[in-house]
């Protein structure tokens, strides 16, 4: 799990439980890891103050809370303490120290044939104890998988329904994940455990390829390839992708019984011995530790851990032809554990494949055990500012970095983060981003369209990006914010394209501009800024200075692209207010 600093408008205390980090954000609510009054390592889940208002979202709420405490498995967490009466609405239960199979896969690309067979009959195992309980969990899925060092650990129960319950969910609308959700529940709102099966062998195509198992898109396209499409096995050794084709039949009662997907996997050994499973939860953010019990070569709020953590990218989909393919970055972790390579995007490690075609892929999330640009990293040649390691003198001037904390407000913010913020839609502003925003931005306004047509509903040349905060804001100031504008996919320095060999998704935090005071522009209607003018992206070598890389035109990576707004408290400190972007044809 990831692992962030608390932040000045987080809680100290939530109910008896001291709060200690940020674990991540989710539908519901924010998660925090804290410590019981007797010292207990706790994971705390605090509904969103915007729903509380909400009798859906309450009773949903309420009932993950009552199936935590009636489900006891040694594949679930249990309940420690919950408040449902009054709003802060909260519930605490056991921490597992862990990456999800989601982030994992992310990091280290799909798992050989024999790991994912004996997750898959823990997994089987997992959801066969919640099913005694009378209960279906309803919204399976890597992401609620955690990775734990005794074994998988189901989380999420926000949508579990007992057999006898009626589902709560808003007429036209389906619980679950798009790609993970039945046939039957998205046709007929039908969900018993048959439909848990579905979702396992989904979870298992996308641990054994790395891809999404019905592809990508708008939820109702990736729904109806769910009910009348093929799940993606391709790659996928055949007795294996034959147990997950089973799976995911149409007839619910066509599915295998989940003892009879124990037997066909045929495990004759512990998930727990098997090298990549055990690799995995050693490096990919199986740690405990949290911020305040650090190394001092850490940045703020990033937690240590480990030697064997490899940063790495999300596996590209795979082309229309035949794909080529790298040495996975779990074989890596197994057979080096150790951190390789230079400075990578947003300041991180880099790992370079030496496998038979597809290159470098950079960077990694916050969440492990990346060195910060300037903060211990090993000597090695600077990356490009979006993508994997260019080849070729990094471009631009060099320049001393200015000092974080230093009072002055910084000329630029430096890439100290992975961001895996993706906005996808039909015109500029009209669409959505993948996730929420790290922090409310209850004032800010923001919008970005094409610079010689504001109507156009793609962007052709330049684009015109406009910030401000409402004239009645409540901001004392200064309120610090960068606009970071991010191509569709990892761009090569030396060619200001898309990399040939693959397209991985855009992870940076995007070129940036200026950091901008938006507490003294009010009464001037905010700020105007025109990409790729006022972009660039500056990297901090191992000697400690500065390269600048200027912003590419849009024209060189057709696709959406992403426009975020950032709070900025510091060179290497800031986070996400708002998301928008713009397609480009």
């Amino acid at each position: 799990m990831r692992v962030e600093a608390l932040r000045d408008n987080d809680p100290a205390h939530i109910g008896a439980q001291t709060l200690l980090a940020r674990l991540g954000a989710g539908g519901m609510g924010q998660v925090y890891l804290g410590r019981s009054p007797g010292g207990r390592l706790v994971a705390i889940k605090v509904i969103k103050e915007e729903i509380t208002g909400h009798p859906e979202a309450l009773a949903r709420f309420r009932r993950e809370a009552e199936t935590v405490r009636a489900v006891r498995s040694a594949y679930t967490a249990n309940l420690i303490d919950a408040s449902l009466a009054a709003p802060p609405y909260w519930l605490a239960t056991e921490y597992v120290a862990g990456p999800t199979l989601s982030h994992a896969v992310r990091e280290f690309g799909a798992l050989p044939a024999a790991a994912c067979r004996r997750l898959f009959a823990a997994l089987a195992e997992g959801l066969a104890s919640v099913h005694a309980y009378g209960v279906t969990h309803r919204d399976l899925k890597p992401q609620n998988v955690i990775l734990g060092a005794q074994g998988p650990q189901l989380i999420d129960f926000g949508i579990a329904k007992g057999v006898a319950e009626t589902a709560l969910t808003q007429a036209g609308s389906a619980p679950g994940t798009p790609g993970y959700t039945a046939p039957e529940v998205l046709l007929r709102g039908e969900a018993a455990d048959a439909a848990d099966i579905f979702a396992l062998g989904a979870t298992l195509a996308y641990a054994a390829t790395g891809r999404a198992p019905y592809g990508t898109g708008d939820p109702t396209t990736v729904n109806f390839r769910a009910v009348h499409g093929e799940i993606d096995v391709a790659g996928v050794e055949p007795e294996l992708a034959g147990l997950i084709r089973a799976c995911v039949v149409a007839e619910p009662g066509a599915r295998p019984a989940l003892a009879e997907i124990i037997r066909r996997c045929a495990v004759d050994s512990a998930l727990v011995d098997d090298p990549v499973y055990a690799s995995l939860t050693a490096t990919a953010g199986g740690t405990g530790q949290v911020p305040g019990m650090l190394p001092s070569t850490i940045g703020p709020g990033l937690p240590a851990g480990g030697s064997g953590y490899v940063p790495t990218y999300v596996p590209a989909s795979p082309p229309a032809t035949e794909r080529t393919r790298s040495v996975p970055r779990w074989a890596v972790a197994v057979v080096a554990g150790l951190l390789v390579g230079g400075l990578g995007t947003g300041g991180y490690l880099l790992l370079q494949d030496k496998g038979d075609g597809d290159g470098a892929r950079a960077g990694g999330p916050p969440s492990g055990r990346a060195t910060p640009a300037g903060q211990g990293a090993p000597s090695g040649p600077a990356s490009s500012p979006s993508g994997p390691q260019a080849s070729g003198p990094a471009p631009g001037p060099a320049s001393s970095a200015p000092t974080a904390g230093s009072g002055s407000v910084p000329d630029h913010i430096e890439p100290a983060t992975v961001s895996r913020d993706l906005w996808t839609g039909t015109a500029p502003g009209e669409g959505s981003c993948n996730l929420p925003p790290e922090e409310r931005a209850q004032y800010l306004v923001g919008s970005a369209v094409d610079a010689a047509d504001p109507n156009a509903k793609a962007v052709a040349g330049k684009v015109k990006i406009h910030v401000m905060l409402k004239p009645y804001h409540q901001e004392k100031g200064p309120y610090l914010v960068s606009v970071g504008v991010k191509p569709p996919h990892e761009i090569d320095s030396t060619t200001q394209r898309p990399f040939e060999n693959f397209r991985d998704y855009n992870h940076s935090i995007g070129y940036t501009s200026k950091p901008i005071d938006l507490t003294q522009k009010t009464s001037d209607g905010g700020v105007y800024l025109t990409y790729p003018d006022d972009f660039a992206t500056q990297l901090v070598d191992n000697d400690g200075n500065t390269r600048h890389f200027p912003a590419i035109p849009v024209a060189n990576d057709p696709g959406n692209w992403t426009v975020l707004f950032y709070r900025v408290r510091g060179l290497r400190e800031y986070s996400s207010l708002y998301c928008t972007g713009f397609p480009v044809k």
